[in-house]
């Protein structure tokens, strides 16, 4: 009954955040949970990498975890900016003249950001969920588990991350297939006019751009299951177990950036207006 009253109570919140025009109420105060760990997890670094040791070996070290840190930030953003544009003409008929317009087809990177990753992992979660509720312990379920991956100890569990590597690139490729019908994106182009220049209207269209769609995946996925991998080799391998990165990283910066983006649209709307009231 508390848990349901939280989780309502929760609910009421983001509902009241995203009337006030502050972004997605319920994706804000997920943010705002994960960050509250963050002071944790750098007290673990601070205890697992630097206190103890000298001088130099604590100033090396915590170079090195600044690097990282920001180089695994700056990647995420990258792959939630990225995009290919693939460039469409639709031509239009005048009084004796034909002209074409050129426009762009935009294709971002990760088209479901997180969320191939959250079916993957809640896939991976089950065998662990069922072998607690037995009150067993099961080989399979400590394979799956990604807390026993790539420990020096356990070495023999690290296989459960080749298994979530192919669930995350065939949840890409899924969600992916779902959100993106190259063969309605090429009939609409057909039906207004536009066509991709060296490709000819109809089923090259369609194979053109599923073999567009097929590479961006891939590369997409490889950008998912590198942030993913990161904080779990960190953590199982260096025994520092912290929440930074993987997950929770992805949904800070998809979160951040929608957010900037609605405070600049809302921004904008005020200006016109006051430009109209002026």
């Amino acid at each position: 009954i508390i848990w349901a009253g939280v989780a309502l109570f929760l609910m009421l919140a983001g509902e009241y955040i995203e009337k006030k025009g502050f972004g997605n109420g319920i994706s804000l105060i997920l943010l705002f949970n994960i960050l509250s760990s963050y002071p944790a997890d750098a007290m673990t670094i601070y205890k697992r990498f630097l206190q103890g040791y000298g001088f130099d070996k604590g100033l090396r070290n915590s170079i090195c975890i600044c690097i990282i840190l920001v180089v695994l930030f700056a990647f995420t953003v990258y792959i939630q900016f990225i995009e290919k544009k693939i460039l469409v003409e639709y031509s239009s008929k005048t009084v004796g003249d034909v002209k074409s317009e050129r426009s762009f087809f935009p294709v971002k990177l990760c088209p479901g950001t997180v969320v191939p990753v959250i079916f993957a992992s809640s896939l991976m979660a089950i065998p662990t969920l069922v072998a607690s509720l037995m009150g067993k312990d099961f080989w399979i379920a400590n394979m799956l588990n990604s807390s026993m991956w790539f420990d020096p100890e356990h070495i023999s569990y690290s296989g459960g991350a080749i298994i979530y590597v192919v669930l995350i690139f065939m949840f890409t490729y899924f969600y992916t297939e779902m959100i993106i019908n190259p063969l309605e994106i090429a009939n609409n182009m057909k039906k207004n006019g536009g066509f991709i220049p060296g490709i000819r209207p109809g089923k090259p269209t369609v194979e053109y751009l599923t073999k567009i769609l097929n590479y961006i995946i891939f590369v997409g996925a490889c950008g998912l299951v590198l942030i993913q991998l990161v904080p779990i080799i960190f953590n199982g391998w260096l025994g520092a177990s912290v929440s930074f990165g993987g997950t929770s990283l992805i949904i800070i910066v998809s979160v951040v950036l929608e957010t900037l983006k609605q405070i600049e649209s809302q921004l904008l709307v005020r200006n016109y207006k006051g430009f109209l009231n002026s």
